[in-house]
C-alpha cells in the first residue's frame, strides 16, 4: 500500500521564507495567521491527510460509489472521515467568519488542498466543490441567500456542486437546453438533465446545494442567454432545516478510469424549485467565479497526486536492489546497488522533485496574489494582483495537471513491473490523475484561454504582470553565485517575450495560428514561470547558507534541485519556441479524414 508523508519542511520554507507576505500584513485575514498558527494548521492538516484520508484511498478505489434506488452510497469509512473533517473545521478554514468560517488567508487553504488531494483525491472533491459553490453565492448571491445557504455549507452539513455539462454540449455552454420557468412566487421551475456532475449525489451531507446553469424561455441565444440558479436537493424550511425533497434526482453514476470514490452523476431536474443568482442572462459570468476557483483547485489536485507519486518512487528507488552503478559498486556489502544510483532513475526522480517543489512554490505565490486581489483595500494593488491571478489560472490548471500525469507515469516507470501491478497501488495514481487534464475545461481549452484572451486582456496589463514580477527578481538578485539561476531566467523571459510578440502578430492575420501555438505556448510560459519561482527559491537558500542559518542540508538540496531544473528542464523552451514558430500549416495541412 502506498504511503504519504506531508512535506511539512518544504511547506514551512514556502510560508516563512519563500513567500513575501509584507503587502498582506494589514489584511483582516492575516490577523490570526501568525507563523505559529500557520504551522499548527499545516501539522494538523498533515495528520488528517496521513492518518484519516490516506488509508481510505485504496478502499475507495476498490469499492467505488454504489448507486441503489436513486441514492449514492460512498465507500466504507468515507462518512466517518467526512465527519472528522467537518468537526475539525476544515470546511470553513478560509471562509468568512460572518458565516461561521475561520477567515484564514486563501493561500493557507492551498496547503491543505495539496495535502488532502495527495492523500485521497476522491474525498477531496466533495469539500473542494462545496468551497467553489460557497464562493459563487458569497460573491453574487443576495444577503438572504447568503444567510440561508452559506452557514451550513461552511459547517459542512451541506455540500455544493456545479451543474454545467449536458449530453450534447461540454465546453460550448451556449448550447445548453435546461429550462428555467419563472413561478408566481418569483422562484423558478428548473427542468433538464446534466451529466458528469461530481458529488451530485452522496450520503455524507444532509443537503446538497446544486448550482445549475439554465435558460429562461425568452433568453437570447448562445452564452448571453444563460442564467444561474441555486437548486437544493431538499427545499429549505423557514428555520433553515432541510424540508421536502426538491424535483431533482440522480439518474445514475458513471463508471470511470479512476477517482472511483468521487460520485460522478447524471442529475435530472423535473420542475425543481430554484432561486436565481443575480440577474437573468448573466449566469455564465457568475459561474466563472466557481470555474476559476475550481481550475486552481484542479491544478492543486495534479500537484498533490504528483507529490505522492514522487514520494513513493523515491522511496522505492532506495529499496529496490538491481545491478551495479556504472562506475563501480556503491554498496559492495549488498548483493546489488539500489536503483537510485542509476542516472536514468535519478533523472526521472529529479524531474518529479523539481516539478513538485516548483509547482508548490508557483501555486502558493499565486495564492498570495489571490488574497491581495480579494481583500486589499487599495484598488490599484487589487488590480495588479488580479492580473497575475487571471494570467496564472489557465497555466496552473493545465501545467500542474500535465505534470501530475507525467510524474505519476514516471513514478510507475521507476517501479518497473511492480508499478503495473494493482497490489502496489502505484497504478492508481496514474488512473486518478488523468481526469484532471480533462475536467474543469480541458487543458487545450486552458491554452486557448491563455492565448486568445489573456494575452490581450486589459490592454496587455494581464500579460505584463508576470514580466513585472520576473524583472524585479532579476534586478534585485545580484549575487555572483546566483548568476547560474538569474541568467537562464532572464534568457527564458526574453525568449517568451519574443515568441509572444510573434504569436500576437500571427493571430492578427489568421486565428488558426493562435490555436496551433496555444498548447506549446502555455507550456513554454509555465516553464518560464517555474524558472521564476526556482530562482526565487535558490536566492533564499543561498542567502541562508551565506548567513550560516539553520538547515544547511535542506538549502543545499534546494540549490541542487534548482540547478537541475535550470539545466535539464528549462531548455525545453528552446524546442517549444521552434515548434510555435513552425505555425499552423503543418497541423492544418492534412485532410480531416486523416484516420
Amino acid at each position: 500500500m502506498p504511503f504519504y508523508k506531508a512535506p511539512l519542511e518544504d511547506f514551512r520554507f514556502m510560508y516563512h521564507e519563500f513567500l513575501d507576505l509584507e503587502e498582506c500584513r494589514a489584511l483582516p485575514s492575516m490577523a490570526e495567521a501568525t507563523p505559529d498558527v500557520i504551522d499548527a494548521v499545516l501539522e494538523e492538516a498533515a495528520r488528517i491527510s496521513e492518518e484519516v484520508l490516506l488509508p481510505l484511498n485504496e478502499v475507495g478505489d476498490r469499492e467505488g460509489c454504489r448507486f441503489e434506488d436513486g441514492q449514492v452510497f460512498t465507500p466504507t469509512g468515507f462518512n466517518d472521515a467526512y465527519k472528522v473533517y467537518t468537526e475539525g473545521g476544515w470546511t470553513g478554514l478560509t471562509t468568512d467568519p460572518e458565516y461561521g468560517g475561520q477567515g484564514l488567508p486563501s493561500f493557507v487553504g492551498l496547503g491543505l488542498s495539496e495535502m488532502i488531494n495527495a492523500a485521497n483525491p476522491s474525498f477531496a472533491a466533495y469539500p473542494g466543490l462545496t468551497h467553489g459553490a460557497y464562493e459563487v453565492i458569497e460573491h453574487h448571491g443576495t444577503d438572504a441567500q447568503k444567510q440561508k445557504y452559506l452557514p451550513p455549507m461552511v459547517e459542512g452539513r451541506w455540500t455544493g456542486t456545479m451543474n454545467l455539462t449536458e449530453s450534447h454540449c461540454g465546453t460550448d455552454l451556449g448550447m445548453i437546453r435546461t429550462r428555467a420557468e419563472k413561478r408566481e412566487d418569483g422562484r423558478y421551475a428548473i427542468s433538464g438533465t446534466k451529466i458528469w456532475i461530481s458529488a451530485g449525489e452522496h450520503d455524507m451531507a444532509e443537503n446538497i446545494v446544486h448550482l445549475v446553469l439554465a435558460r429562461t424561455p425568452d433568453a437570447p441565444a448562445g452564452t448571453r442567454g444563460i442564467s444561474l440558479f441555486i437548486v437544493p436537493k431538499f427545499q429549505v424550511e423557514p428555520d433553515g432545516s432541510p424540508g421536502a425533497p426538491n424535483g431533482v434526482r440522480c439518474g445514475g453514476i458513471d463508471h470511470k478510469m479512476g477517482m472511483q470514490a468521487s460520485a460522478t452523476c447524471e442529475m435530472i431536474y423535473e420542475d425543481a424549485v430554484g432561486e436565481i443568482i443575480g440577474e437573468e442572462n448573466r449566469g455564465l459570468s457568475y459561474m466563472f467565479t466557481m470555474m476559476n476557483a475550481a481550475r486552481l483547485v484542479t491544478g492543486l489536485q495534479g500537484l498533490g497526486m504528483a507529490a505522492v507519486a514522487q514520494q513513493n518512487a523515491a522511496a522505492y528507488a532506495l529499496e529496490r536492489l538491481q545491478g551495479r552503478a556504472l562506475d563501480g559498486a556503491r554498496y559492495p556489502d549488498k548483493p546489488a546497488d539500489p536503483i537510485i544510483v542509476h542516472p536514468d532513475v535519478r533523472r526521472m526522480l529529479l524531474i518529479g522533485k523539481a516539478s513538485v517543489e516548483g509547482a508548490r512554490a508557483l501555486g502558493l505565490y499565486t495564492g498570495v496574489q489571490l488574497e491581495l486581489e480579494q481583500n486589499h483595500p487599495d484598488e490599484e494593488v487589487r488590480a495588479r494582483a488580479g492580473h497575475w491571478v487571471a494570467l496564472m489560472t489557465p497555466i496552473i490548471k493545465a501545467y500542474f495537471t500535465d505534470l501530475g500525469s507525467e510524474v505519476a507515469n514516471l513514478g510507475m516507470q521507476v517501479h518497473g513491473g511492480a508499478g503495473y501491478i494493482v497490489d502496489t497501488g502505484v497504478e492508481q495514481f496514474v488512473r486518478d490523475v488523468r481526469i484532471t487534464q480533462i475536467y474543469e475545461g480541458t487543458n487545450g481549452v486552458q491554452a486557448l484561454d491563455l492565448v486568445g484572451r489573456k494575452l490581450v486582456a486589459n490592454s496587455g496589463e494581464t500579460l505584463k504582470s508576470f514580466f513585472t514580477h520576473a524583472d524585479k527578481l532579476i534586478t534585485e538578485t545580484t549575487e555572483p553565485e546566483l548568476a547560474e539561476f538569474v541568467t537562464p531566467l532572464a534568457e527564458a523571459c526574453g525568449r517568451l517575450q519574443q515568441v509572444t510578440a510573434w504569436v500576437y502578430q500571427q493571430m492578427a492575420s489568421d486565428p488558426m495560428e493562435a490555436g496551433a501555438a496555444s498548447s506549446d505556448y502555455l507550456r513554454m510560459f509555465a516553464l518560464t514561470a517555474m524558472a521564476f519561482v526556482w530562482t526565487r527559491q535558490a536566492a533564499v537558500a543561498q542567502r541562508k547558507l551565506n548567513a550560516g542559518e539553520g538547515r544547511a542540508k535542506f538549502y543545499r538540496d534546494k540549490l541542487d534541485t534548482a540547478r537541475f531544473f535550470m539545466t535539464r528542464m528549462l531548455p525545453e523552451t528552446l524546442g517549444l519556441d521552434a515548434k510555435i514558430r513552425a505555425g499552423a500549416a503543418p497541423i492544418m495541412a492534412p485532410e480531416d479524414d486523416m484516420g
